[in-house]
C-alpha cells in the first residue's frame, strides 16, 4: 500500500520548507534509510531520510519550491501502483482549506487579498531563540530587480550575521527596514512584484492591504511621475565625473557608509576611518579587501598663525583629543547580556578554588601526542576529567526550576569558544562515552564551526555542565558565570612552573588552578568540593580516566 510523506517538521519553529535538491527521482527504488531530498528549513539546510521501502511514485514539490509543514511532498508505493485516490484526496482537502480564507475575506469588509504577483517578505525567524533582526546591509535597493537566489540583505540576529536568500522573482517595490534598524520577527521588511505595482495599502496595513484605500487614476499618474524623477536623477548620478564618484564610495547624500559587516569589524579593530576608504565593492561598498589595502595617507593641516605675543605657560598640558564613540550592541551582544544578567542575579552562586600538579598530565599528553595522527590538548583531558566526576557526583549535573531539581542521566558538556561578536557554548554530547582523541576532534569541530558562524542551534543546545578555559591567555585564576540551567561551570587556568614541596623537599613543579562556581540551589559546598576532589585526582593520574 502506497504511503504519503509530508513535508516534515525539522525544527520547533519550523512552518514551512523548501526543497533545495531531490536525491531520488519517480521511478527509482527506495530504501529505508536512503537520503530522499535536502530540506531547506528556516535554520539550516537538512538530508531528509526515507522510513519506507518501496518505489518513489510521485513528487508534490519540486527543486526550489517552498510548501507549508504537512503537504503533501512525496508518495511511496509498489511499481506501477494507482496512487490517484491519494492525490485526489489531498487537492480535494487542499481545496477546502483554500475555500475558507475566501469566506472570511468576503465577510470582512476591512482586508483584502494581495494581488496577484506580489510577495510580502517578513522578518525572518533564522534562529530558535531570535525574537529580533537587525539588517546589517541591503545588498539589493528599491527599484532593482531580483531573481530567485539572489541575496537580499545580511541580517544580524541573536546569534550571527546571516545571508538572506530571496525565493521569488520581480521588483523590489519597498523596503520596510532600513540599515541599522531592528524589527521583531514576522514584521514588514520588503515587498517584491511587478515593477509599478502600487504597495501603500499594503504597507499602511503593515503587510495586509485594505479594501477601502483604491488609487485613482491621478494617483497612479503621479506616482508613474515620481518614478521618472527618480529615474532621472538616477542617470544624473551615473553621469557624474569619476572624482565625484570616488567620493561616493563612502557616502551618499545622507552621509552613510556602505561596507560590509566584516569590513566594518576589521576596521574597527584596526582604528581605520571608513570614511578614508574607498570601496571595491558594489555601488562602491567597502569590502574586507578593500580595508587589507588600504595604507593610511598623512593628512596636512595648515595651522593659522597668531600675530598675538604669547605668554609662555607654566604648566605643560598634552595635545590630544578627548572622542567617545556609541557603537550599537549586536544581537549577539544582547543575547549574551541577557543570559548572563539572568543567571548572575537569580542563582546564589558560589565559587570553590583547587590547584592541581600537572606534572603527570603533561607526561601522558607528550605520550598520547607521539601516535601518529593524534592531538589531544590539556583542555581535553579536563574536559574528559569532568565528565568522569559528573558520573560520580550526580548532583552536579542538575538544573533547577521552581517545582523540582533535574537529575540528568545523560552528560553533555558545554565548552566555552571566544568569537569575534561575543561568546558561543557548543555542546559535546555524552561526553562521558568518549574517548579523549574523540573529546578532541569534537571540541575541534565544533570550535572551528562557532569561529566561521556555520554551527547550527542545535550544536549549541543541551548542556548539563560547562567549561571555560582562559590558561591560553595566561590567566591562572577566574570565575565565570553559570550558564543556566546548568548547574555549575568550571574556570581553568594557565598551567605555571613554579616551587612545589614533593615529599618533603622544594621542588620545580607545574601547577593548575581550577575554580568551580555552584548554583546553591541544587549544589551544595560539600558536594561541590568532593566534586573537586575527584576532579583533581583524574587529572593529576590521567592513566585513571581509562579505567
Amino acid at each position: 500500500m502506497a504511503t504519503v510523506i509530508n513535508m516534515p517538521r525539522l525544527s520547533d519553529t519550523m512552518e514551512e520548507g523548501v526543497v533545495a535538491q531531490w536525491l531520488k527521482k519517480v521511478g527509482d527504488k527506495i530504501e529505508e534509510g536512503d537520503i530522499l531530498a535536502e530540506i531547506e528549513t528556516d535554520k539550516a539546510t537538512m538530508e531528509f531520510e526515507s522510513f519506507h521501502d518501496g518505489v518513489l511514485l510521485h513528487i508534490g514539490v519540486q527543486e526550489g519550491e517552498t510548501s507549508p509543514v504537512d503537504k503533501l511532498l512525496a508518495i511511496i508505493g509498489e511499481q506501477g501502483e494507482d496512487i490517484s485516490d491519494l492525490l485526489n484526496t489531498k487537492e480535494s482537502s487542499q481545496e477546502e482549506s483554500e475555500v475558507k480564507p475566501e469566506e472570511s475575506s468576503e465577510s470582512s469588509s476591512a482586508i483584502a487579498a494581495i494581488p496577484d504577483g506580489l510577495e510580502v517578505i517578513t522578518m525572518p525567524r533564522l534562529s530558535d531563540t531570535m525574537t529580533e533582526g537587525t539588517v546589517s546591509a541591503w545588498l539589493k535597493k528599491v527599484g532593482d530587480v531580483v531573481a530567485e537566489g539572489d541575496i537580499l540583505a545580511e541580517i544580524e540576529t541573536d546569534k550571527a550575521t546571516m545571508e538572506f536568500e530571496c525565493f521569488y522573482e520581480g521588483t523590489i517595490l519597498h523596503i520596510g527596514v532600513q540599515e541599522g534598524d531592528t524589527a521583531p520577527v514576522d514584521s514588514l521588511l520588503t515587498i517584491i512584484g511587478p515593477a509599478g505595482t502600487d504597495v501603500s495599502a499594503i504597507v499602511a496595513g503593515g503587510g495586509v492591504p485594505n479594501t477601502g484605500t483604491v488609487q485613482s487614476e491621478k494617483s497612479e499618474t503621479k506616482g508613474e511621475i515620481k518614478t521618472e524623477n527618480t529615474a532621472a536623477k538616477l542617470e544624473e548620478t551615473k553621469t557624474t565625473t569619476p572624482e565625484t564618484i570616488t567620493t561616493s564610495n563612502t557616502s551618499n547624500s545622507g552621509g552613510r557608509i556602505f561596507a560590509s559587516p566584516l569590513a566594518k569589524k576589521i576596521a574597527t579593530d584596526k582604528g581605520i576611518n571608513l570614511a578614508d576608504v574607498n570601496g571595491s565593492g558594489e555601488n562602491g561598498r567597502i569590502i574586507k579587501k578593500d580595508i587589507e589595502n588600504y595604507t593610511p595617507v598623512a593628512k596636512v593641516e595648515v595651522a593659522a598663525t597668531e600675530t598675538k605675543s604669547v605668554t609662555p605657560a607654566i604648566s605643560f598640558i598634552a595635545p590630544g583629543e578627548e572622542k567617545s564613540e556609541e557603537v550599537k550592541n549586536s544581537q549577539m551582544r544582547k543575547a549574551i547580556a541577557k543570559s548572563l544578567a539572568t543567571s548572575k542575579f537569580s542563582a546564589p552562586d558560589f565559587s570553590l578554588n583547587i590547584e592541581v600538579h600537572m606534572d603527570n598530565a603533561i607526561a601522558s599528553r607528550k605520550t598520547i601526542n607521539s601516535i601518529p595522527e593524534t592531538k589531544v590538548s590539556f583542555n581535553d583531558m579536563v574536559v574528559k576529567g569532568c565528565a568522569m566526576a559528573l558520573k560520580k557526583h550526580p548532583q552536579v549535573n542538575t538544573s533547577w526550576t521552581e517545582a523540582n531539581t533535574i537529575m540528568h542521566s545523560h552528560i553533555h558538556i558545554g565548552v566555552a569558544v571566544a568569537v569575534d561578536d561575543g561568546l558561543l557554548v557548543p555542546v559535546v554530547k555524552h561526553t562521558n562515552n568518549l574517548s579523549l582523541t574523540q573529546i578532541g576532534s569534537a571540541v575541534r569541530d565544533l570550535a572551528g564551526k562557532a569561529r566561521k558562524k556555520k554551527i547550527s542551534p542545535a550544536e549549541m543546545q543541551g548542556s548539563t555542565f560547562t567549561v571555560s578555559n582562559l590558561g591560553m591567555f595566561g590567566i591562572d585564576n577566574f570565575t565565570s558565570i553559570i550558564n543556566q540551567p546548568n548547574s555549575a561551570i568550571l574556570s581553568v587556568g594557565a598551567i605555571v612552573e613554579k616551587p612545589i614541596v614533593k615529599n618533603g623537599q622544594i621542588v620545580v613543579g607545574n601547577t593548575m588552578k581550577l575554580t568551580l562556581t555552584c548554583d546553591h540551589r541544587t549544589v551544595d559546598g560539600a558536594v561541590g568540593a568532593q566534586f573537586l576532589q575527584t576532579l583533581k585526582t583524574f587529572i593529576e593520574n590521567p592513566v585513571t580516566m581509562l579505567a
